[in-house]
């Protein structure tokens, strides 16, 4: 992987630099009192999407941060694939938002924390497109820690 200098930062690997972005929708989220999962959809080296859940706000199950970035993401490129795009979500897609990534057949999914409760690896990883790369574990514990710390408060 290469490593670039991303306006003043030091060098670092654009799977860290994008990571980074989808913890800020997650801190997005968690000022919204909403379960802090953040996602960027890239294309290019290009932010096309964002999103952080919304489930509360809208009441909403299926409002997750991944579809809310991959339908911005679809929107801004006009179409419904996204085959030369990463995503990269704070926590391990669920079996949905898997699924969705399957239709929208992504070329990568990148994620933080594993989530052995609900993750689609949990499941299946036939549920991603067949030509989808999955990488996981960038960023874990800080991923982690956010969406445990809001469930202790909650508790």
């Amino acid at each position: 992987m290469r490593y670039v200098s991303f306006g003043d930062e030091p060098a670092i690997s654009p799977d860290d630099f994008f990571m980074k972005e989808a913890l800020k929708e997650a801190r997005q989220a968690l000022a919204e009192d909403e379960i802090p999962i953040g996602a960027v959809v890239v294309c290019k080296g290009q932010i096309i999407g964002r999103g952080h859940n919304l489930t509360e706000r809208l009441n909403d199950v299926s409002a997750h941060a991944e579809m809310q970035a991959l339908t911005a993401a679809a929107n801004y490129m006009g179409g419904k694939y996204l085959q030369d795009c990463t995503l990269y979500v704070t926590l391990e897609p669920c079996v949905m938002c898997a699924g969705a990534s399957y239709w929208f057949q992504l070329s990568r999914i990148v994620f933080g924390a594993y989530d052995s409760k609900r993750g689609f690896g949990r499941i299946s990883q036939k549920i991603i497109h067949p030509k989808t790369v999955v990488t996981g574990g960038i960023f874990e514990n800080e991923c982690a820690e956010l969406v445990k710390d809001f469930f202790r408060k909650k508790r």
